[in-house]
């Protein structure tokens, strides 16, 4: 997950255009989805005593499932269990399983065990040890698959839990009057969206948008009326966007983020473009009438997020943001865009 300097830059830089601190409500499904998607694959530990299933075991699991490593001997998957913790556990070794839920640790690893022979008997040994999950050494790839897909769920989930009730202080996720994610949420998210997508050599954009003239709709017509041009502009926003992948945030007053993983920049332009159109073609709401609004639209897209490469989310962030004030400066309710390339 990213930490560090870059993080606080833009956390620093969010925070200078807020026009104040949005009050949040944590724990939504779509913060949720973000915070799970973004962590890399749990580590897990494949202890295994014979030879031939140990090699079999690690070429079943693929490295988009589980981050594993695989040792034979008891004593040694106790060391590195003791030395990092393994969110995951695949065992052959029903005393290995009594020792490590035997282990006073603050956080307990999800076991499965691998039975010798698939019969309930056999599968019961290693539930009567502490397993959580129990299968036959020659079970169908559907079932297995399944069995270390709800393996990750699990450990997944549990991370999130973690870090949420770790940040719980300082990080408030849903903005409390649009209803999608708050500028502190994208603060710590969005970098992780990066170095996700560097981890995977994936594609990523990023849209800036801000509601055009704004100040001028408060001074007209009051600001209960701004406020619900707000509560519907984030909304409409993200039902043009692909649910449970792409998410929104309010990072100002009246500026929204659009964080696109796995998009690259042709098809991003494409979005922008119907994001503008969706907010100009049809009027708000406000006390019964309708309000036409417009909003200025600003698009950094990378095909392809290199890996490990420092400060590259505050980099996306401040194209993004030029190109807004681009879109600002050349007469409003446009998009302007970067096709940002970077060396692979």
């Amino acid at each position: 997950m990213a930490q560090g300097g870059h993080t606080t830059v833009i956390q620093r830089v969010l925070e200078r255009r807020a026009q104040k601190p949005p009050t949040t409500e944590e724990g939504t499904t779509a913060t949720v989805a973000v915070m799970v998607r973004v962590l890399p694959p749990p580590k897990a530990l494949l202890a295994f005593q014979e030879a031939p299933l140990r090699g079999y075991m690690e070429r079943r699991i693929r490295p988009d499932q589980l981050d594993f490593e695989s040792v034979a001997d008891e004593s040694e998957a106790l060391r590195r269990f003791t030395a990092e913790f393994r969110a995951v556990v695949l065992t052959d070794n029903p005393e290995l399983i009594r020792k490590l839920r035997a282990q006073s640790a603050a956080r307990a690893p999800y076991i499965v065990y691998v039975a010798e022979v698939d019969e309930a008997a056999e599968r019961e040994t290693g539930l009567a040890a502490g397993a959580d999950a129990s299968i036959g050494r020659r079970v169908s790839d559907r079932e297995f698959d399944a069995q270390i897909g709800a393996a990750r769920r699990i450990a997944e989930l549990e991370a999130v839990l973690r870090i949420t009730l770790a940040e719980n202080r300082k990080l408030s996720a849903t903005d409390d009057l649009t209803r999608v994610a708050s500028r502190r949420f994208f603060g710590k998210h969005f970098p992780r969206e990066v170095d996700r997508a560097g981890r995977y050599g994936r594609a990523l954009s990023l849209i800036l948008c801000d509601i055009d003239h704004f100040k001028r709709i408060n001074d007209t017509l009051g600001h209960s009326a701004g406020d619900d041009i707000l509560r519907q502009f984030g909304p409409r926003l993200q039902r043009g966007l692909r649910a449970g992948v792409d998410w929104v945030a309010r990072i100002g007053g009246e500026e929204f983020a659009v964080v696109m993983p796995e998009t690259a920049y042709e098809a991003a332009l494409e979005v922008a473009r119907k994001l503008r159109a969706g907010i100009a073609h049809t009027p708000f709401k406000v006390d019964k009438k309708g309000i036409d609004v417009t909003a200025s639209f600003g698009l950094c897209g990378l095909d392809q997020v290199p890996a490990r490469e420092s400060h590259l989310a505050q980099r996306v962030l401040k194209i993004a943001d030029a190109a807004l004030y681009r879109s600002k400066n050349d007469g409003r309710n446009r998009v302007t865009a970067t096709h940002l390339k970077t060396k692979s």
